[in-house]
């Protein structure tokens, strides 16, 4: 067992991939936590966690994997992925309710695109990891529920469990050859978080930001409108998280901003009820994370 995994774990190093173990027969890390770190070797300036113990070093992978059975995770943000990780409903008391995969390619379809082809894994309860190259220079952080319900990611501050590894409840299985895809750009563009507004913006700016927010109402319902085939959900997506904000903050309401961007959706060709879906999601969630702006200006 031992040299089967350790095989994995030296594979997917060869791929550039930064690997640590995980608890034999476990999804959790095997390394030390910092309560118990004997400050040497690795750790010899300082407590590294697994993100940054991870490594392609096949000696280093030999001699630990030369320790015991462990399991292979692999450490997102240093390899420079993007995975999507589309999980089965935990309840299985519906059959008609949709995985994650079904969700995923629903949305891609609905983007104008098929399911991109990059190498997949096959998880232990049955759910799938795409794995994607990340553009130079983006950092994206972990979602949970972003993209879609059962339709999370792993980049950077993630891990996921390497093909080769066991648990009880299966075994995680690669399902192609290893070629990676570049994370598509609709997917990215629907990924990357707003930008981050001033938490102390002067007087001035305080008295005129409901002038802004119309500014920024008109140039987004533009853009959504105008968007090209393949692009018009991730732009509907974009827009809605950008002028969330101004709703948390009591500059527009909220009716205002989905009736204008559900008629600009419409507009470019995406279906009432498309409009409808991505416009819930990404409002809440914007509405959700600028809820303390004044309270720290």
């Amino acid at each position: 067992m031992n040299t089967v995994l350790l095989h994995a774990a030296l594979q997917a190093a060869e791929q550039g991939w930064h690997v640590f173990p995980l608890r034999p027969g476990s999804k959790r890390p095997a390394l030390h936590g910092e309560q118990s770190c004997p400050r040497t070797g690795p750790c010899a300036n300082g407590h590294l966690k697994w993100e940054q113990r991870a490594t392609t070093d096949p000696d280093r992978i030999r001699a630990a994997w030369s320790q015991a059975p462990f399991n292979i995770g692999i450490a997102t943000g240093p390899s420079g992925l993007v995975v999507i990780d589309l999980d089965v409903p935990k309840s299985k008391g519906s059959s008609d309710a949709p995985d994650g995969a079904a969700t995923f390619k629903a949305l891609c379809e609905r983007a104008g695109h098929t399911v991109p082809d990059t190498y997949r894994t096959r998880t232990a309860s049955g759910g799938r990891h795409l794995y994607f190259t990340a553009p130079p220079g983006l950092h994206l952080t972990n979602t949970a529920g972003t993209i879609a319900e059962l339709v999370d990611t792993r980049a950077w501050g993630g891990y996921v469990v390497a093909a080769g590894s066991i648990t009880p409840t299966g075994t995680y299985e690669s399902l192609c050859g290893l070629h990676t895809a570049v994370l598509p750009a609709w997917l990215r563009a629907v990924l990357q978080p707003a930008p981050k507004p001033s938490q102390a913006p002067a007087t001035a700016v305080l008295g005129r930001s409901n002038c802004y927010a119309d500014v920024a109402l008109a140039n987004e319902t533009q853009a959504v409108a105008s968007a090209p085939v393949g692009e018009r959900e991730a732009s509907l997506f974009r827009a809605a998280r950008a002028l969330g904000r101004f709703i948390a903050w009591g500059d527009l309401p909220r009716h205002l901003v989905e009736q204008a961007l559900q008629e600009a959706g419409q507009a470019a060709g995406l279906t009432a009820a498309e409009c409808r879906s991505t416009l819930r999601s990404a409002l809440n969630w914007s509405i959700a994370h600028n809820q303390t702006h004044w309270e720290t200006a």
